[in-house]
């Protein structure tokens, strides 16, 4: 287990997710530091993630709606900027 303190939007993205879709499994990585520099970088550290998260609630859901709940769950985090780039595995648990 990681001792690396986690910022506030990784924090608020752990938080909508087990809320939004009780996981079985969810990782998010911040990626941001491979980012630094480019595009969406806000200075912030907080900007671009990585999510693996396994749910019962995908269960019947393909792919793309499974990327959708995800995104729904974020809500405002993706769509006000504050996470510029999010990359999504989000499996069927069990």
């Amino acid at each position: 287990m990681s001792t690396k303190a986690k910022g506030p939007i990784e924090a608020e993205i752990i938080t909508r997710l087990t809320e939004a879709l009780s996981p079985t499994r969810l990782i998010v990585s911040n990626d941001s530091a491979s980012h630094s520099g480019h595009m969406g970088d806000d200075g912030s550290g907080e900007s671009h993630f990585s999510v693996e998260v396994e749910s019962t609630a995908f269960a019947g859901l393909n792919r793309v709606a499974r990327q959708r709940a995800v995104n729904a769950a974020l809500g405002d985090l993706l769509t006000s900027g504050r996470v510029h780039a999010l990359a999504i595995r989000a499996m069927v648990g069990e």
